[in-house]
Order: C-alpha cells, then structure tokens, then sequence
C-alpha cells in the first residue's frame, strides 16, 4: 500500500485552499498548529459561527452548522497540541441555533444560494436533522477530549441526547445519516455505555461488502468501510472484518490520480467547489491511510 505523498503536497499546492494545504503540512510535518487556525479563521463570522464556502458546495457567507462541523473537525486535529476558544465560541453559537429538541436543523436561510447545492438552499430551518446534529456533535466529542469547556457545553449534552434518542429510532437509514450516526456513536462510546449497544445494532444496516451506495445520489456515488470507520483502534472497526478493511485501505490507496490528488464521486455544484472538495478529499485520504498504515 504505497502513495505519492510528495505528488499529493504538489496537487494541494497547485489546487488547493489554504486550509487544506495547511492542513496536509501539519500532517506531513507535526507542526504549524496555529498556521492552521489562522487559515480556518478566514472562514469565521463575527456571530462565532462559520460561513464563506467552508463547505465547498455551500457559498454563501452566512454561518451555517455544516460550516461548524468542518471548523469543529479542524479544530479537533489541532486540538491534542493546541487548544482555541473558537470551539467554545462555535458551540456558544451552536446553541443559538439548536431547535427546541435539542437538534439542528439541516441548514439555515441563506442570503445568497450562488454556488449551493439545492439539498442546501431548500433545506427546512424549522426541522432537526440526524444527518446534522451527529457530524457536528461528534466531532465536538472529538474537540472536548481535550478541551473541557466544550465536553461539558450545554448545546453538546442538549445535542448528544437528541442524537441517541433519534438513533434509537431509526429504521433504514440513509448512507449518510448511517455514516455520521456510527461516527457520532464511535466519538461517544467511551462516556455513554449505550452506545456500543447502538454501534452494534446500526451496524446491521451495513451491506456485507462494507460498502453501501448513496440513494438518490450519481450512479457511482458509494460509502466504503473506510467512510464508516476510518480508524483503527475505535469501536466502528469492529463491525468489519481484518480482511474488509485491508482490501479498502488498498482501493483507497489505489484511487490517487496521476496529478496527485484523489477524485470525489459525487457531483459539485461549482468550479470552486469541485477543486476544493478534490483537496479535501485529498487530505483525507492521506490521513487515513497514514494513521492505518
């Protein structure tokens, strides 16, 4: 399982934002914390959330909880070397907008649809969603390892229980609620004895192969083991075999392009968007084989 990670530095450099280009020399080099932080800080809206193409199929400048989830994901890289109280202030504002059951909802209004997905722009603000809440509570889990003004934040233990109760009540999961369900269930396994019992039970959706393909999405749009359960040593890995992981740790591998960066399967919904979700992508493919290498 070999990858050109020189190649990929190049892709990043001649494609790449900022953050994702900072994000990889972190990776590469296990320093630049606070060059990070600054490059998310572009992204920062003054009412403490995050805007401005942070999700790259979402232009618009207002602060959006998708927007949080990658800020919270940045954060939680940094977070065991360097902690910011951009992530108390992110759930301060995730508390503003959390519905009465303690969800978020899908989106919020936008000023401006230019560049945004449709799902997004006709997102229902009044209605909490599973698919949301879990992304964005996991990886504030993620975050509250290390720092404790955000593990015991009021909108985290108001989203975690909406989280378990509304994954309780699943039935047959859409790919990517089910994939942001068994992550948030994986980020809570070690404070919340339930929810091993949940990871289990959820994990029966999950076709033999590990691989799942998105309803409603292109014709070769797919989750993969690796979607599921990117880490090694974390409770999602036990609902795959040895054999399963290695064969998609080698297809994940396998998939870098000769210009150095890994493709998306799924459709963008501008110029900017498509290059951005390429060095997204191409970070975290790299992140993923590296800690299972």
């Amino acid at each position: 399982m070999r990858i050109d990670v020189h190649a990929a530095t190049s892709f990043l450099a001649a494609h790449g934002r900022l953050l994702d280009r900072r994000r990889l020399q972190r990776l590469l080099e296990e320093q630049d914390d606070e060059l990070v932080l600054t490059a998310l800080e572009a992204y920062r809206n003054p009412d403490g959330g995050y805007g401005w193409g942070l999700e790259p199929d979402l232009r618009s400048h207002v602060s959006q909880p998708v927007a949080a989830m990658h800020a919270l994901e940045v954060l939680a890289e940094v977070a065991p070397m360097v902690t910011s109280p951009r992530a108390v202030e992110l759930c301060d504002w995730l508390h503003r907008h959390t519905l009465s059951d303690g969800g978020l909802p899908l989106a919020l209004p936008l000023a401006d649809a230019a560049g945004c997905a449709p799902f997004w722009s006709g997102a229902n603000p009044g209605t909490s969603s599973l698919q949301m809440t879990a992304q964005v509570a996991a990886n504030a889990h993620l975050v509250g390892r290390h720092q404790r003004d955000v593990a015991v934040h009021p909108w985290l233990s108001a989203a975690t229980e909406y989280c378990l109760d509304a994954v309780r009540r699943i039935d047959e999961p859409h790919a990517y609620e089910l994939m942001f369900a068994l992550r948030f269930l994986d980020a809570v396994a070690d404070l919340r004895p339930e929810a091993r019992e949940l990871l289990e039970r959820l994990g029966r959706s999950l076709p033999a192969t590990g691989s799942m393909h998105v309803e409603g999405g292109s014709a070769d749009e797919t989750l993969h083991p690796l979607n599921f359960a990117p880490y090694p040593g974390r409770p999602s890995r036990a609902l795959f075999s040895d054999d399963v992981i290695a064969a998609d740790l080698e297809r994940l591998a396998t998939q870098q392009q000769p210009d150095g960066g890994w493709l998306v399967d799924f459709p963008s919904y501008s110029p900017a968007a498509a290059l951005e979700w390429r060095g997204y992508t191409t970070v975290h493919a790299v992140q993923v084989l590296r800690s299972n290498a």
